[in-house]
C-alpha cells in the first residue's frame, strides 16, 4: 500500500511544503486514535457497504487522504512516481522503528544470475536459535514497495510472531515481469532452507508470507514448492491475496473506488506485471486456475473487508480447504487493503496484525 501523503513534497498547486514526515505522522496517529464516538460526529456516519460498516479511524484515515488528493494508490501515475511517493510516505505511515536485536542485510544468489537484496529480523529478547523463520515478500503490487516499505510490517511480524524474518527484495516489473519475482520468491524460500544453519533457524519450521502482491508469491512458492520436489514451506500466512488475474471478482466492482486501492490500481499493477501474451491462467499469478490446490501447507488467509481483492482471497481460502489444506480464514469486515502497513497510525490494524502473528507463532510451534 502507498502511504496516504506526500512526504515533504508540495500539494499540487501549493505554495508552503507539507509538514515533516514526524509531524505528519502524529497528526495521522492523533486523528485516527480519536474515540469512534468523536470521530462520528466529526465525520458522519461511517460507508455502510455488502453489509458492512468502515471502521471509523481507517474513515479518518481516508478522509485525510482525501484532503491531499489520494483517491487511490497509483492510477494516473508513472511507475516512477509510484515508487517515488511510496518511499516518501514511508516514515508518516510507520513512524519511529521498532527496536531489534539485530538487523542485517543478507545477499542471495538470484535465478538470473544477479543476487537478491534481503534483510534478516531478530527480535529483542529472541530465544536463542534456531528459531523458526518467517520468509517475507512485500506487497506493492509487484511493481512498488522494497525492504524499506515494509520494514515496519517485518519489524512487527519479527517482536510478536515469536520468530526471526527474512525479507526479500525480489524484482519489480515493468523492468522484470512475470516470472521474474516469482523466480526470486522460489530462490529465495530454497536458499532459506538451504542456509538455515547460518540463518540461526530450524529449517523445519520456515514459513512464506506476505501482504497483497507479497502474499500471492507466497502462494506461488506453495505451489511449485508441493511439485518441485525440494523444501517445503512449514506454512502460509497470506494477507488479502490477489489469486486471480482473469476479473470477475464481485468485490472488484462493490469497492472499486473509495478505499485507496481501487479496481483501476489493480488494472494499472497487473498490467505492468503480466504484459501481452501472458497468461493470466497460470497458476503461479492465478493460483485459483490451478487444477490442484491439495497437498500445501497450512495457511492463514486474512482479507480487508473493504477491499477489492477480498473474494478472491477467501475464495482461495475455501477452496483450499475444500481439498484438505488446513486454513484459518479471517476477514476483518471493517478494514481496508494495505491494513499490515497501518498498525502505527490505527487502531484497528493493530488486533488484525496481532491475529496473525498470533496464527504464525502456532503453525511454527
Amino acid at each position: 500500500m502507498r502511504c496516504v501523503t506526500r512526504g515533504s513534497h508540495s500539494l499540487p498547486g501549493s505554495v508552503a511544503p507539507q509538514p515533516p514526515p514526524h509531524v505528519q505522522h502524529w497528526i495521522a496517529r492523533t486523528a485516527c486514535g480519536l474515540r469512534p464516538r468523536l470521530q462520528r460526529r466529526l465525520l458522519g456516519a461511517p460507508p455502510r457497504l455488502d453489509g458492512q460498516e468502515l471502521a471509523s479511524d481507517i474513515q479518518m484515515l481516508l478522509r485525510l487522504a482525501a484532503l491531499e488528493g489520494e483517491f487511490s494508490l497509483v492510477e494516473g501515475r508513472s511507475v516512477e512516481q509510484a515508487r517515488a511517493e511510496n518511499r516518501a510516505g514511508v516514515p508518516v505511515v510507520s513512524g519511529p522503528a521498532r527496536p531489534m536485536a539485530r538487523v542485517e542485510a543478507v545477499s542471495i544468489p538470484g535465478p538470473a544470475g544477479a543476487r537478491i537484496g534481503a534483510r534478516l529480523y531478530v527480535a529483542l529478547d529472541s530465544p536463542k536459535p534456531p528459531q523458526p523463520l518467517l520468509v517475507y515478500y512485500h506487497g506493492g503490487g509487484w511493481v512498488i514497495g522494497d525492504l524499506d516499505t515494509h520494514d515496519g510490517v517485518c519489524r512487527f511480524l519479527a517482536e510478536h510472531g515469536d520468530c526471526r524474518v527474512l525479507s526479500i527484495d525480489y524484482r519489480l516489473a515493468p523492468e522484470h515481469p512475470f516470472p521474474a519475482p516469482v523466480e526470486d520468491a522460489v530462490a529465495a524460500f530454497e536458499w532459506a532452507a538451504e542456509h538455515a544453519g547460518d540463518l540461526g533457524v530450524d529449517p523445519e519450521r520456515i514459513a512464506v508470507g506476505g501482504d497483497s502482491a507479497g502474499a500471492n508469491l507466497s502462494a506461488a512458492v506453495c505451489l511449485q514448492a508441493r511439485d518441485g520436489g525440494g523444501p517445503r514451506p512449514a506454512m502460509q500466512l497470506l494477507l488479502y491475496p490477489p489469486t486471480d488475474a482473469t476479473g470477475g471478482q464481485e468485490s472488484r466492482e462493490i469497492f472499486a473506488e473509495g478505499f485507496l486501492l481501487t479496481r483501476d490500481d489493480m488494472e494499472w499493477f497487473e498490467a505492468h506485471y503480466l504484459p501481452d501474451g501472458c497468461d493470466h491462467e497460470d497458476p503461479r499469478v492465478s493460483m485459483m486456475r490451478a487444477k490442484d490446490v491439495s497437498r500445501l501447507p497450512p495457511a492463514y488467509v486474512a482479507t480487508a473487508g473493504f477491499d477489492p481483492l477480498r473474494d478472491e482471497g477467501e475464495t482461495y481460502a475455501v477452496r483450499m480447504r475444500e481439498a484438505g489444506v488446513k486454513v484459518a480464514l479471517q476477514r476483518h469486515p471493517g478494514l481496508i487493503h494495505g491494513f499490515a502497513n497501518l498498525t502505527a497510525i490505527c487502531p484497528s490494524a493493530r488486533p488484525a496484525m496481532l491475529e496473525a502473528a498470533g496464527a504464525l507463532r502456532m503453525g511454527l510451534a
